[in-house]
């Protein structure tokens, strides 16, 4: 294995990003740096391409992202999605049902063959209320309002984010696994921006970061690389088992860090970037030490 060969992965908030969900400037100013020296690097996310590419905005990353943990894997500048994981439609209407029966109401986020797009109809709760303001404070281009949810499921719809309290959002995704098993990915965890609000995401069960960090090696070369990835959430856990080193920041759930091979310090602290910016440092001495011989 070349010793410069090496893929960094990882994730956004909660690891590479600050608590403001910044990424800090000296983190950015780092990864310019580095990647202008053939760092190879992206990052795998909840998030939608249209929010990286308001807070990675300048950086040359020559690998796509990975967003909506997998469902796409996407190019960063343009936005155009190389792969689409979307939830079969009769899963999809399905799942539906279930989540109103709940009391509950999603918000839908698809592909239409043109443009993302996240669809909205009744926001019941703070924790709803929180998300859409976030996201429309942010102008983010996706968001619209819809009079029946069920006409956007002619998109690929590729998740269904349902926001409540824990009890309630845990019993529901334990009726959809009941149902749907092992055809659906779900992912229950807490938003850390707006606490005591919990986020019940479901996506296609080929939308992983794992899945799509294989599609990335396979598809660009890489199948010699060591993999090296960042995360601090258990939705991390997949690509952790896959990864040659997995690196969990000090505020990493505790179950995230029991597949970690080394823990870092906070995402507060820039540790992300100060980790690879020292790895990358060995490698290239060592490639020196390597030439001179």
């Amino acid at each position: 294995m070349n010793i410069m060969n090496t893929v960094y992965v990882s994730d956004l908030d909660g690891t590479l990003l600050g608590d403001n969900a910044i990424l800090s400037l000296l983190s950015k100013k780092v990864l310019h740096e580095l990647l202008h020296q053939g760092l190879q690097f992206t990052v795998a996310s909840a998030r939608s391409v249209v929010s990286m590419q308001m807070m990675l905005k300048g950086l040359n990353l020559t690998l796509p992202i990975i967003e909506f943990n997998g469902a796409f894997i996407s190019d960063l500048d343009s936005g155009r999605h190389e792969i689409i994981n979307s939830i079969c439609p009769s899963v999809v209407e399905s799942i539906y049902k279930l989540i109103l029966e709940f009391g509950c109401v999603p918000f839908v986020s698809s592909f239409n063959g043109r443009e993302d797009c996240a669809y909205y109809k009744d926001v019941i709760n703070d924790g709803m209320r929180w998300y859409l303001n976030d996201r429309l404070t942010s102008k983010d281009r996706r968001w619209r309002t819809i009079e029946d949810l069920m006409h956007s499921f002619g998109d690929q719809v590729v998740c269904l984010t349902v926001i409540g309290h824990a009890q309630q959002l845990l019993e529901l995704q334990g009726a959809i696994i009941q149902k749907h098993g092992t055809t659906v990915e779900t992912h229950l965890i807490e938003n850390q921006y707006s606490p005591g609000w919990y986020w019940l995401t479901i996506h296609d069960c080929k939308a992983t970061k794992d899945q799509a960090i294989r599609t990335l090696v396979e598809n660009y070369g890489l199948q010699e690389s060591e993999i090296v990835v960042f995360g601090d959430q258990i939705n991390d856990i997949k690509m952790f088992k896959i990864a040659d080193r997995a690196i969990a920041v000090a505020n990493a759930d505790a179950e995230l860090k029991r597949y970690s091979s080394l823990v870092i310090g906070l995402n507060t602290e820039d540790s992300v970037v100060k980790y690879i910016r020292q790895d990358w440092s060995n490698k290239c001495a060592m490639k020196s030490d390597s030439d001179i011989r």
